[in-house]
């Protein structure tokens, strides 16, 4: 099931209250500490329709998955039958250990849905957050994602993650023979649906800042190079953006959608070129005999971070968005690739291989603070959640008897503490995060 990207006609009502806390309460979390402690909270199945119990179940995925939260069980709760219109019995929630409390109320009447929250700070006994939706039954999962957001938020204090979505490529078949299509889901896995039919390979899936549209490059018929396709992600109409001469790599959009950023390699060189997606005028920012390839934009678009072996190995560098000015920020052992800049501007992620390992890692900008995240056979392809505070990444196992190893993608927090696989409906590889999606 689709669920619309929009909620402006849907979400008819919404109010959220804010109380300020004690500086001790127990309901906040300083995740720049090295040492935190997940949050524990119980999460209450939403009263008044069956679907409270599947809303209930989403948030507690959700927040459980940041590894900032642990949920306690339902079945540890000692008041029953809590109801979402006053304040709950905080001794009995106390006891369980939780420092926060989620009641909620669904009502349908109509053909519309109506969805009352409330988070309670069980530690002070009183309300820290509270929300009220009207939409349409099809989006109870997506007001899921919205209300684990703002608990999210109300507890760390940084924006959310859940109402997004993942682009990846899907992969089936024997190892010679790969079917690769480009594949779109909810960031925990749902709704997943594919907008390319799988005839020619496609791969590099890279969202618009809008959501609206994606780019990715896909291999033609009749085996000559890749192509560059810009395609809408509710409408599914596709049109080609670029058919270059030589082989081009990992298109990207700019901060403002307005440009893609890409590698096209021709007589043997690879240089970085900049499109205007309208225009379609191509501007080549680099000219080198090396191979400068993976380009990816700041997060306010006045620069560009990509990787090259101009210095005899595989590097980061970074430049002027409009090209010039280019140095090299990496210098540890090994090779550098597919560098992505965080939103919030503050960390370059990027692939590394040192003596065959591979490793997910990060680094200011000006290369310094350099550590790892992930390790493994193969691991590669890191993306960030709007928040700049998750990565999704993913691994393949070593190939066995014949087969292609299995290709899963994984999430892991900035820290480097919490990592989970995402659930996919086969293998999967190169995600692709989007930002929030539009309310």
């Amino acid at each position: 099931m689709m669920i619309p990207r929009h909620l402006p006609a849907m979400l008819c009502a919404l109010t959220l209250a804010s109380f300020a806390l004690p500086a001790n309460a127990q309901l906040t979390l300083d995740i720049t500490k090295p040492n935190f402690e997940p949050v524990p909270i119980a999460i209450v199945d939403f009263a008044g329709d069956r679907m409270g119990a599947e809303i209930a179940a989403v948030i507690r995925n959700n927040l459980q998955n940041s590894g900032l939260f642990r949920s306690i069980p339902p079945g540890a709760f000692i008041q029953g039958n809590v109801s979402p219109n006053a304040p709950p019995r905080f001794a009995d929630w106390r006891g369980v250990g939780a420092a926060g409390l989620v009641v909620g109320q669904v009502t349908t009447a109509g053909g519309a849905l109506k969805v009352d929250f409330r988070l309670w700070d069980v530690v002070v006994g009183q309300q820290a957050a509270g929300l009220s939706f009207n939409s349409q039954p099809a989006n109870w999962r997506r007001l899921a994602h919205i209300i684990a957001d703002a608990i999210y938020k109300r507890v760390t204090g940084e924006e959310g993650y859940f109402d997004t979505r993942i682009a990846y490529v899907a992969e089936s078949g024997p190892g010679n023979a790969r079917v690769k299509r480009i594949a779109i889901m909810d960031q925990d896995g749902a709704n997943n649906r594919y907008i390319t039919d799988g005839r020619t390979i496609a791969i590099t899936p890279r969202f618009s800042p809008t959501l609206q549209e994606i780019v990715y490059m896909a291999y033609a018929e009749d085996r000559s190079p890749p192509r560059v396709y810009l395609q809408s992600v509710d409408s599914g109409r596709r049109e080609l953006l670029g058919n270059f001469p030589g082989m081009s790599f990992a298109p990207r959009f700019s901060p403002d959608g307005t440009k893609v950023v890409m590698s096209i390699s021709e007589n043997g060189q690879s240089d970085i070129y900049e499109m205007d997606v309208r225009g379609r005028a191509l501007r080549r920012l680099t000219n080198t005999p090396a191979i400068d390839t993976s380009p990816c934009y700041s997060n306010d678009g006045s620069q560009i971070v990509f990787n090259s072996d101009r210095g005899g190995s595989q590097q980061l560098y970074v430049m002027s968005a409009g090209g010039g000015g280019e140095r090299r920020i990496s210098f540890g052992e090994g090779r550098y690739a597919t560098p992505v800049w965080s939103p919030r501007g503050d960390w370059i992620a990027f692939t590394k291989i040192t003596a065959g390992a591979f490793g997910i890692g990060v680094m200011r900008p000006d290369g310094g603070g350099e550590r790892m995240l992930a390790s493994g056979f193969l691991v590669e392809g890191p993306t960030w959640a709007p928040n700049g505070r998750v990565l999704a990444f993913f691994r393949q196992q070593p190939s066995s008897a014949g087969r292609s190893g299995s290709v899963t993608l994984h999430q892991i927090d900035i820290t480097g503490r919490f990592e989970r696989q995402i659930p996919t409906a086969g293998d999967a590889s190169d995600p692709a995060w989007s930002p929030l999606i539009p309310q």
